[in-house]
């Protein structure tokens, strides 16, 4: 007789320790339930739909692909009075440019047109070259026909 109520005594420790494990786990689910209620989740993605809203700000670099000295420099001054951030400047791989061409980087090229409008170069010399390594929008290579662009 007393086996049968040992028996019946580590029955109910087994089904007491699991009612309270569940009831233990339930009231944790509740509190994650009424936490996410009462503070939603931010999201943090970044917005696809609209790029310009990520920002206004046309980051370039001009670099001197005509050999003439200090030209970069001039049409830098002349960028940054038109608005756009130019974070670099220097000289292209060769200086036999004829044709001054932009490439878009970031392949909106949206904002590569409007250094091109700003310049006055025909929307066929700009290019489109994605490279995630570079931290800038638009590149602006300067030939050799400089002085007909918009410096004014």
């Amino acid at each position: 007789m007393s086996n049968i109520s040992k028996d019946e005594s580590s029955k109910h420790l087994f089904l007491n320790s699991v009612i309270g494990f569940l009831g233990v786990l339930l009231l944790i689910l509740l509190v994650a339930l009424f936490s996410r209620i009462l503070y939603p989740r931010i999201v943090t993605d970044r917005i696809q739909e609209d790029p310009s809203l990520i920002s206004e700000v046309i980051q370039l670099e001009v670099l001197n692909g005509c050999g003439i000295t200090g030209i970069a420099t001039r049409f830098t001054d002349k960028l940054r009075e038109y608005g756009f951030d130019v974070v670099e400047t220097g000289n292209y791989d060769h200086f036999d440019v004829s044709k001054t061409f932009i490439i878009s980087r970031s392949g909106q090229m949206e904002n590569a047109y409007r250094v091109a409008d700003a310049l006055g170069v025909s929307h066929q010399q700009v290019l489109r070259e994605q490279a995630p390594e570079y931290y800038l929008d638009v590149t602006l290579i300067i030939g050799s026909d400089y002085q007909s662009l918009n410096l004014h």
